[in-house]
């Protein structure tokens, strides 16, 4: 079902949230030395390279364009043997569903096991405030299911996992290396911060903002000051502005929590080109 509901938000989502100045993705390129970002419409999808191995965290939409962005940036999709999954939502695994191209085929999934019960069927994904169910996902790569907590190593790359439920019931965050912490749909960043991510799109909202405390408090706990990025907004590595509003939501329909400096048209992505994606380091968020 991933290409029909790839298409399905390219349409109707972007009708959905024009103007509400709330997507504001990265474009395609290298955050630092390790850390890659492909941009896929509004969702990003991330790379991080370490020595002779490189770990795709989400696998986005069934998207045509993957495989030249990937390009762009000097990555092989074949050389990708393994694939952090924050959670199942078409826009974070439609490169790895049955219907898709193909290009991950023989990568390993890392998914939370309670994640991996919307793919058994055991849970459906309900979304715009549990009024609508989505389609079930199936996937045939090969899976290995995570606990929260859990620690383990990719070649050398420490990837430690923590369990964030509320946008889904078993949402991950990856941190790599003591480094670098990739949130998907945990944070999202306006130009004044963080906030719980957006509202119409949550299983549990009020769980949605305990689980970021939860977070903030264990790096802050570990004294732990990783960059972090979001799959929907941008990266920063200021702990204080990524949970300035950890009790608060992202309220797109309300128009109480919005970013002037998004595009009115996240979809459009016309500015993001192979000769920007070759031109330095991507900034971190703006700040106001």
């Amino acid at each position: 079902m991933s290409k029909q509901a790839t298409e399905f938000q390219k349409k109707e989502m972007s009708k959905m949230y024009r103007g509400k100045e709330i997507f504001k993705p990265l474009n395609t390129g290298w955050v630092d030395e390790h850390v890659a970002c492909v941009r896929e419409w509004v969702a990003n999808i991330f790379f991080y390279r370490k020595g002779e191995t490189t770990i795709m965290v989400d696998a986005g939409y069934n998207y045509d364009r993957l495989e030249e962005k990937m390009g762009w940036l000097g990555i092989d999709p074949k050389s990708i043997r393994h694939i952090l999954i924050t959670h199942q939502d078409t826009d974070h695994v439609g490169a790895v569903e049955a219907d898709s191209p193909g290009l991950f085929r023989d990568a390993k999934l890392y998914i939370g096991e309670i994640e991996n019960k919307y793919l058994t069927g055991e849970v459906r994904r309900k979304v715009i405030y549990h009024l609508y169910k989505l389609p079930q996902v199936t996937i045939n790569n090969e899976k290995v299911l995570l606990h929260d907590g859990q620690v383990f190593e990719i070649n050398g790359v420490k990837i430690e996992c923590f369990l964030v439920p509320g946008h889904t019931w078993g949402h991950m965050v990856y941190l790599i290396d003591d480094r670098y912490l990739f949130t998907g749909d945990t944070i999202w960043f306006g130009a004044d911060g963080g906030y719980s991510f957006i509202s119409a799109l949550a299983e549990s909202n009020k769980l949605a903002v305990k689980s970021l405390a939860e977070l903030e408090q264990k790096l802050r706990m570990r004294g732990l000051r990783p960059v972090i990025l979001t799959g929907h907004t941008g990266w920063t590595d200021d702990l204080y502005f990524a949970f300035a509003h950890r009790d608060k939501l992202c309220s797109p329909f309300k128009k109480k929590v919005h970013d002037p400096s998004a595009p009115y048209d996240a979809y459009d992505e016309s500015d993001d080109t192979e000769e920007n994606a070759k031109c330095g380091f991507l900034p971190p968020v703006q700040k106001i």
